[in-house]
């Protein structure tokens, strides 16, 4: 049933404090995002209960109200229409952006803020990575086909240019959330590419172009910002636009070519070398743990820091063969839902919930399953990381085989990473392999939630958690707590 967006808006802002207690908005693929001068007036036990809505996470100092995909976007922009009006335009603006920083400064671990700035560096380039990665897949159909062979190659120079430039933007982003100038880290990081760095000798060792990747350039735009900043601060300002970002350019061009270049060649070379052994030794146990722990991750946000990790395997060996491992976590999840959704069979309420938040659960978008189900309720939370745990032992004991199973993007998963596989053995077994561990996933999770995961207190606490009054299960693992 489609969700009437400006009626589920209108219901939302009174029962977050009306709009003089809203001072921020925005969204992501799942969640409307609101900063509240005063979370303690919102009334999270009625949001629970306006229709449409998943679940309600509360997470350094941002309101996060579960939608799910496609709707977020709809009711985000009539909730926007509704501050938008003159009463509370000037209040916004003047408000929202200090009392948002005040709050996360105040709620926000060291940690945790450093994981977020290297999202903020690497998030950006995911529409990128997908569309060429998607782009990769075709034309490699095609080769193998033998279909049109004079598109080939201009598909190929589609494909590749973005992660041949890859550490260019990552520079320009770490400038710009580092607080240096964008243009100046993409400067710096550039030289990782450039092709002239083949002459430049470190260590007694010839540089290659790329060697770091993107580690390298991400340190490159770290080390011009902090150059940039030394010199702001020093400089005299009528020399400040022309020595500033020749001082930077210079020193941290130099540090990247005689030091970091060569570091950061290591430290990818180890993480590729690392992520093959794991996966071709101890491949079903791997990912066991890995597929097990992904929605604990996720739940406390800690999965930011596989983000580079991904990102370096990309772009040093064309996939990451740590995603669809993860993605098994996903597959469990979805299991769980639909024991759930059988057990309770007279709970309309959870039913709807996981009519609504399944068909993006199945294309790996899990946060509405997570808030809106399994995490509320308790045990199947547990029992759907159980699933995840049985995917990927089945798709690590085939990469112990030799079978190779990676993802040339990341972001999707679930159904929707198929068309971004990748591996060692054609396209066909890899598929297969994925498609295994999906099933497995599924059915692993569904088998651990109908017997373990619907006891009479999880029952109990659904009926809660349908009601108006209801806000979860006594003792339930900490659901306010955000990815």
């Amino acid at each position: 049933m489609r969700i009437d967006s400006s009626s589920t808006a209108a219901a939302i802002l009174p029962l977050v404090g009306g709009p003089a207690n809203v001072t921020s908005v925005a969204h992501c693929m799942t969640r409307l995002r609101l900063g509240l001068a005063d979370p303690s007036r919102a009334d999270e036990e009625a949001l629970r209960a306006v229709p449409g809505v998943l679940g309600v996470v509360v997470d350094d100092g941002s309101y996060q109200v579960v939608l799910g995909p496609g709707v977020v976007t709809r009711v985000t922009a009539d909730f926007e229409q509704l501050l938008a009006r003159p009463s509370t335009a000037d209040e916004l603006s003047v408000r929202g952006a200090a009392l948002r920083e005040r709050r996360r400064r105040d709620n926000a671990t060291p940690f945790k803020s450093a994981l977020r700035r290297l999202a903020a560096v690497f998030v950006p380039l995911i529409p990128a990575l997908i569309g060429c990665g998607i782009l990769a897949g075709v034309n490699g159909l095609l080769l193998n086909a033998g279909w049109l062979p004079g598109l080939s190659p201009a598909l190929a120079a589609v494909a590749s240019a973005f992660m041949a430039l890859i550490a260019v933007f990552v520079g320009h982003n770490t400038a710009k959330e580092f607080g240096g100038t964008p243009i100046l880290g993409g400067a710096v990081a550039a030289i990782v590419v450039y092709p002239g760095v083949a002459k430049v000798t470190a260590f007694g060792v010839t540089l290659a172009p790329g060697q770091g990747g993107v580690l390298g350039a991400l340190a490159a735009a770290l080390l011009a910002t902090r150059v940039e900043k030394w010199c702001r601060g020093r400089v005299p300002e009528a020399l400040d636009v022309l020595l500033t970002p020749t001082l930077t350019v210079l020193v941290a061009g130099l540090g990247t070519l005689y030091g970091l270049m060569y570091a950061a060649g290591l430290v990818s070379s180890a993480i590729g070398t690392a992520a093959n052994w794991l996966l071709a030794t101890t491949g079903a146990f791997a990912g066991l743990v890995l597929g097990g722990l992904f929605l604990p991750l996720v739940m406390l946000g800690l999965h930011q820091a596989l983000i580079p990790i991904h990102t370096t395997l990309i772009d040093q060996q064309g996939y990451t063969v740590l995603l669809p491992v993860l993605a098994m976590a996903g597959a469990g999840q979805v299991g769980a839902a639909v024991a759930v959704y059988v057990r309770l069979r007279h709970d309309t309420s959870v039913r709807t919930t996981i009519r609504s938040a399944l068909p993006a659960g199945l294309l790996g978008v899990g946060e509405p399953l997570i808030y809106g189900v399994s995490l509320p309720l308790g045990r199947p939370f547990l029992t759907a990381c159980a699933g995840g745990a049985a995917g990927g032992a089945f798709v690590g004991f085939f990469a112990m085989l030799g079978d190779k199973v990676g993802a040339t993007a990341i972001g999707p998963s679930g159904w929707a990473l198929f068309p971004l596989l990748a591996g060692n053995r054609g396209l066909g077994l890899t598929a297969a392999v994925y498609a295994g561990g999906l099933l497995t996933g599924y059915a692993v999770g569904f088998a651990a939630t109908y017997v373990f995961g619907v006891t009479d207190r999880v029952r109990a606490g659904a009926t809660a958690l349908g009601s108006p009054a209801g806000s979860g299960v006594p003792g339930d693992p900490s659901p306010r707590r955000s990815s």
